[in-house]
């Protein structure tokens, strides 16, 4: 990308502050922003279905972007909550019951298939012991929009967005994973019961970004 970014089509999670100042942003330095927020499981809406223009962003987008819709944007990137160690559904939670001693978030340009497409940057942070998935949650979405601002400014100055070199270590975690980290059963034992509430203990927080 060379050229400067004039509209873009913003999709992002319902009901979310960071969504919110993100949205904010693009809005003051695009000239043309059509944002949708929305919920898991609610269909695309149809301005964004119907959208052409040079740039689509999801920030938290709880859509999967048809391929046509891709092709019609020209830039097609998304932030994702996680590291290239963790695609997919519910990736802190995965990082949490893993033990990880490092996160981090990732922006990449989006492909048919989740997080899979080409990695334009990498920001990684320390994962604490007093972590649970809530609060490595909570800090994930501060640095995701710092990483935000920084790859949006690029655009914003008409610069080429950078390829990190970094790639996708697995396959995305699917939702059925993510359920099935949940499942507390009788015969486990004590630590592992222990792991897998501290996996999904999120407070406030919903279990996956």
């Amino acid at each position: 990308m060379n050229a400067r970014v004039r509209s873009v089509l913003f999709l992002g999670k319902a009901n979310d502050a960071h969504t919110g100042r993100a949205i904010e942003f693009c809005r003051l330095n695009f000239a043309a922003v059509s944002a949708h927020v929305g919920k898991w499981g609610e269909p695309l809406p149809s301005g964004a279905r119907a959208w052409t223009g040079d740039c689509i962003i999801s920030y938290l987008g709880r859509w999967i972007v048809p391929g046509d819709l891709l092709k019609r944007g020209g830039t097609a990137i998304n932030f994702h909550p996680g590291p290239p160690e963790y695609p997919g559904y519910g990736c802190n939670n995965f990082a949490i019951y893993d033990d990880a001693r490092e996160y981090g978030v990732t922006c990449h340009h989006m492909a048919l298939r989740v997080d899979t497409g080409a990695i334009i940057d990498v920001r990684r942070f320390p994962v604490f012991s007093s972590d649970n998935a809530g609060t490595l949650l909570a800090r994930t979405y501060d640095y995701q929009l710092a990483l935000f601002y920084d790859i949006v400014a690029r655009m914003i100055r008409g610069e080429p967005l950078p390829l990190s070199g970094e790639r996708w270590t697995r396959e995305p975690f699917t939702r059925k994973q993510f359920s099935e980290l949940g499942r507390m059963t009788a015969d486990m034992t004590e630590q592992e019961v222990a792991r897998r509430k501290r996996a999904t203990a999120v407070g406030a927080l919903k279990p996956a970004p």
